[in-house]
C-alpha cells in the first residue's frame, strides 16, 4: 500500500482530522476563519441567583408594581360585575313591584270594598284596649309576667 493513489493513503482516527472536517462543513473555504460567537446570540435574561442586593430590590419593586397593577385590574372587574348585578336586581325588583301593583289594583277593583277602606291602611279603625286587672276601657297597661320560664304548647291535644 505504498502506492500514491487515494485508496492507498491511510486514514487516521486522529480527532484533529475530524475537526478539520467540521471546519470545512461550516465554511466553503477552509482557510477563512469563522467567528462562532455571531452564530449564537447571547442569553437575554440572566439568572437572578448571583445578583447583588441592589438589583434584588429593583426586581422586588418591579414585581410589587406589577402585582398592584393586576390587583387594580381585578378590583375594577369585580366592581363592574357587582354594579351590573345590582342594576339587574333593581330592574327585577322594579318589574316585580309593577306587576304586584297592577295585581293589587285589579283585586281592589274586583273586590269593591263595601266600607271603602283600602287594604294598605292596615285597619286604622277604632281599637279598644282593656286593662287586664280592672277591665276598664281605655287604659292600656302591660301585664306583668307571672312566672319566668319557657312555656311549650303542644299541638297534639
Amino acid at each position: 500500500m505504498s502506492e500514491p493513489i487515494p485508496e492507498a493513503i491511510p486514514t487516521s482516527q486522529d480527532p484533529r482530522n475530524k475537526r478539520v472536517m467540521k471546519r470545512r462543513v461550516l465554511s466553503p473555504t477552509p482557510t477563512q476563519t469563522i467567528a462562532l460567537t455571531n452564530r449564537f446570540p447571547p442569553p437575554i435574561e440572566k439568572s437572578t441567583t448571583g445578583t447583588r442586593s441592589g438589583e434584588f430590590h429593583v426586581y422586588k419593586a418591579a414585581q410589587r408594581r406589577e402585582y398592584e397593577r393586576i390587583r387594580l385590574m381585578e378590583e375594577k372587574v369585580e366592581r363592574k360585575k357587582a354594579e351590573s348585578e345590582f342594576l339587574k336586581k333593581m330592574e327585577q325588583k322594579r318589574r316585580d313591584e309593577e306587576t304586584t301593583g297592577r295585581n293589587r289594583r285589579k283585586r281592589r277593583k274586583k273586590g269593591g270594598k263595601a266600607d271603602g277602606k283600602k287594604e294598605d291602611e292596615g285597619g286604622t279603625g277604632d281599637i279598644k284596649t282593656v286593662d287586664s286587672r280592672s277591665g276598664a276601657d281605655g287604659e292600656a297597661s302591660i301585664p306583668e309576667a307571672e312566672g319566668g320560664g319557657l312555656i311549650i304548647h303542644d299541638d297534639d291535644d
